[in-house]
């Protein structure tokens, strides 16, 4: 580690508070997926890519820098990757996802701040985080107000380039998204001394859409009734998608997915028969955040669709690839990008639709809708998805936790009443 920790000081970090991180993650990463039996080899990749998450990634993208191509940080799923990509830039998504920098957060945001938020400002301004630290630019989005302030915050640490997203879905909202993405590609083209062309947003957006069918056929494979993956190395490989390089990820993607279709024509499954099967909607889980569906997968159920940001939002419908133009190109890439069903929009029903198109493509036996604490968009929608879902008579927990996992055994215990619960269910149907 010795090589790491010179280049994590020429990155200006606080090393040995960087080092309490480190200490953390290899247990709580051993615990959570190491623990698991009968993993599909094809994990081993994802294994090392966690094991060197701080290490050979940021070495990587500190010789992209080297060679003068900028880094740039994203946080949603809004920012088009293809523009990023086009201008020869790398993204990387940014972490959010640990109690570790909540205390830095609280610093400069006021406790009673959704986690995500805090921590993500945490991250930067503790100089623990070598993400932050590697990148040129960041990019914010206006999907919630606590986003939307914590940007001014940041951009006191690092440059912040503010997407104005819409809060509607209207012919004059998808104009001013185009107008957004132009404004986008000329930061970046500044940034970058580098134009972006018909030709390379073309190429870009292939690249991109191809990692969107890698995922959505990872995701495909837990349609089957065996399931051959667990629902936690599942959001695992989502939450790497968003830092990895594109075409390594691709490539180990498809190979895990090549092994799970043999997995599947042989009916192997990594759960025991009739387990529960969970969809997950609400909040996006950003990297370490795994507490969620390891206490499910841990108390009896199985995850098989994340309807979240590091879930199907993330991947679902494909940028059109015929523009012949610029203008063409934005406005394909603005129809795909709206099109993501957000809670931050109003009014929102393809959410609820996705809720349940999901539910019954995946053959789900009930519903867990996970919100963080303070996150306003996420809990406010609640009611208005339990109502659809009553109507379909669809079983529906909401569970809001934070990071810490004090509250652990009390989740366990609900979970464990709620899975209880479809089974009864389920057996009542069958006696029917």
């Amino acid at each position: 580690m010795a090589d790491y920790r010179d280049m994590w000081k020429s990155l200006e970090m606080d090393v040995e508070k960087h080092d309490e991180l480190c200490e953390i993650l290899p247990k709580f990463y051993g615990d959570i997926y190491l623990s698991q039996e009968n993993r599909p080899e094809g994990m081993n990749y994802f294994n090392f890519v966690v094991s060197e998450v701080h290490g050979l990634r940021i070495k990587e993208l500190l010789e992209h820098k080297e060679k003068n191509e900028k880094v740039i940080g994203t946080f949603c799923v809004f920012v088009p990757d293809e523009v990023i990509n086009a201008t020869g830039a790398v993204s990387v998504g940014l972490c959010g996802g640990s109690e570790f920098w909540e205390p830095a957060g609280e610093k400069v945001l006021p406790r009673n701040t959704c986690p995500l938020v805090k921590a993500s400002v945490g991250a930067k301004i503790s100089g623990t985080c070598p993400y932050f630290q590697s990148c040129d630019l960041i990019v914010g989005e206006t999907t919630c107000d606590g986003k939307k302030k914590a940007w001014e915050i940041l951009n006191e640490y690092i440059p912040v380039h503010v997407m104005d997203l819409p809060q509607m879905k209207r012919e004059k909202d998808n104009l001013h998204w185009q107008d957004e993405i132009k404004l986008f590609i000329e930061r970046l083209e500044n940034l970058t001394g580098n134009k972006v062309t018909v030709e390379n947003l073309a190429k870009s957006i292939k690249l991109i859409n191809k990692k969107r069918k890698v995922l959505k056929r990872l995701y495909d494979a837990r349609k089957a009734n065996k399931l051959p993956i667990s629902g936690k190395d599942a959001l695992l490989i989502s939450q790497i998608a968003f830092y990895d390089n594109p075409e390594r990820f691709i490539e180990k993607t498809g190979e895990l997915c090549d092994e799970l279709d043999n997995r599947i024509e042989k009916g192997i499954s990594v759960f025991k028969e009739d387990t529960p099967r969970i969809l997950v909607t609400g909040t996006p889980m950003a990297i370490p955040n795994w507490k969620l569906h390891h206490i499910i997968e841990s108390s009896g159920g199985a995850v098989v669709c994340e309807e979240t940001c590091t879930g199907s939002r993330y991947f679902e419908n494909l940028v059109k690839e015929d523009g012949k133009t610029l203008e063409e190109q934005m406005k394909a890439l603005a129809d795909r990008y709206l099109n993501i069903n957000c809670a931050c929009f109003t009014p929102n029903p393809g959410r609820i639709e996705d809720i349940i198109k999901y539910y019954k493509e995946y053959k789900a036996d009930g519903v867990v809708y996970f919100t963080l604490p303070f996150c306003q968009t996420y809990a406010t929608e609640f009611k208005k998805v339990k109502d659809a879902l009553d109507k379909e008579g669809i079983p529906v927990i909401m569970i809001e936790t934070g990071y810490s996992l004090q509250d652990a055994g009390q989740l366990k215990t609900r979970l464990e009443a709620f899975f209880e619960m479809l089974e009864t269910n389920k057996q009542a149907a069958v006696s029917k």
